[in-house]
């Protein structure tokens, strides 16, 4: 019968899986990771849906939120490690929603119930008002921390943990280290509003929305070409310069990818009259690629895998440079449980 798959991750032994199901006979409609699963439960030979997922999920490997749907279920399942996150809501009408974000929830007025817990599957079944839960492997929770630090939206709640809070934390703790005096603090939007105001607050340093965003103009990271950032980027960011001419002012973002953005930032910032720009980043340095469902690029261009803080001052311009710390980090997220910390550290626990 016909079924739907929804994967939010990345599969990390794709391409043994799909050489192997290809030597079987599998023949590939495109290129991508999550096909390999509809294959592996096309192919086995159990008699429930139930049974060949569960068979597929024993022979991949990596981060993935899946929502498999037949004719009467909806399986939501996570992977051991939890690394991307899923929640569970009941709509009004007694229906229930799956999302990544519990800020889906909102929109439709539906309640939020729980997260589906790592190693876990989810079964509705179509007439049936309660859920069926089944426990697929033991737990080895392993939240991405980039979630909290830029990928989710801050309306949203992630393990328990308001997005918005815990980006003020981080700037509170970018703060704490702060000797630098500055006119006021100003964030790049929106992604750096929240830990521009916790820094603010920490350091009692006036806070300033001295750049505007147009909000019609898409993520730039995730750009192909650099000729196509650039542009966004001016597209994106209009700097004030009745605000800040003759100004000293710290910059808050949540954090540094290639460095090009950050580096037409400034350029926008001293085109609009700052006098000195302290460029201060609430994440770590982002020195690994991410391979768990985050579209980072290679080690060649993530500038910090290549280059030292003062070589990536040089590079955007500014006239100071400042990372929160991996500790500091952990500390703001909260230090009760582990989290995916690959992009600064390099521990790719998924093997």
């Amino acid at each position: 019968g016909q079924i739907s798959v929804v994967h939010n991750g990345n599969l990390v032994n794709k391409d043994e899986v799909r050489q192997a199901l290809i030597d079987e006979g599998a023949i590939f409609q495109t290129n991508m990771d999550t096909e390999n699963i509809i294959h592996l439960i096309a192919r086995n030979h159990g008699k429930k849906l139930q049974d060949r997922i569960e068979a597929a999920l024993k022979k991949i490997l990596g981060a993935y939120c899946l929502l498999i749907q037949s004719r009467s279920k909806i399986f939501a399942i996570r992977d051991k490690y939890g690394v991307r996150p899923l929640s569970i809501g009941k709509l009004k009408d007694g229906g229930y929603i799956v999302a990544s974000e519990t800020c889906a929830f909102d929109l439709v007025e539906a309640e939020f119930i729980r997260d589906v817990e790592p190693g876990e599957m989810v079964i509705f079944t179509h007439g049936e008002s309660k859920f069926k839960s089944v426990r697929i492997f033991e737990p080895e929770p392993r939240i991405c921390a980039f979630e909290y630090i830029y990928f989710a939206r801050p309306d949203s709640v992630i393990e328990g943990k308001n997005v918005y809070e815990i980006r003020k934390k981080m700037g509170a703790a970018l703060a704490k280290q702060n000797r630098t005096k500055a006119d006021f603090v100003i964030p790049v939007p929106d992604s750096g509003v929240p830990a521009a105001l916790g820094f603010a607050n920490e350091s009692k340093i006036p806070f300033e929305l001295a750049i505007v965003r147009n909000h019609y103009v898409g993520r730039t990271f995730i750009e192909p070409s650099q000729e196509t950032r650039n542009l966004k980027v001016k597209l994106k960011l209009n700097p004030m310069s009745s605000v800040l001419k003759d100004k000293s002012v710290i910059v808050i973002d949540d954090s540094i990818v290639r460095g090009t953005t950050s580096k037409k930032i400034v350029e926008l910032l001293r085109h609009a009259g700052a006098k000195e720009i302290h460029f201060k980043v609430a994440c770590p340095e982002l020195k690994f690629p991410e391979r768990y469902g985050i579209d980072t690029p290679s080690f060649e261009e993530l500038i910090s895998a290549n280059k030292s803080v003062e070589q990536v001052r040089e590079f955007i311009g500014a006239d100071s440079l400042e990372f929160l710390g991996i500790e500091d980090l952990v500390e703001s997220i909260g230090n009760e449980r582990k989290y995916s910390l690959v992009s600064f550290d390099g521990d790719y626990f998924i093997k």
